[in-house]
């Protein structure tokens, strides 16, 4: 870890693939974790970026998936744990 930085478990949180969050933006699904940095900041367009998160708004009838990069804090919280192992696709 360099200087103060925060570990990247800890600001991801709890999102992982399938877990579903609430926090005062909405409740959002995990639909896919990237912990390559180079994709993640592709992905948010910001140099730096360690980790991206692309969810879906489930409160929004019509949520569309888009990406995310904001740090886990006391104002996010768990509703649904994330998928422990994987289904068979169908």
């Amino acid at each position: 870890m360099t200087g103060n930085r925060i570990p990247v478990d800890e600001e991801i949180g709890p999102r992982r693939p399938g877990a579903i969050y609430q926090n005062i933006d909405g409740r959002f699904e995990v639909l896919a974790l990237i912990t390559d940095p180079a994709e993640a900041a592709q992905l948010l367009r910001r140099e730096g970026a360690r980790w991206a998160v692309i969810v879906r708004d489930t409160l929004r009838p019509d949520g569309q998936p888009f990406v995310v990069g904001s740090v886990w804090t006391t104002s996010d919280y768990l509703i649904r744990p994330a998928r422990t192992a994987f289904a068979p696709a169908a």
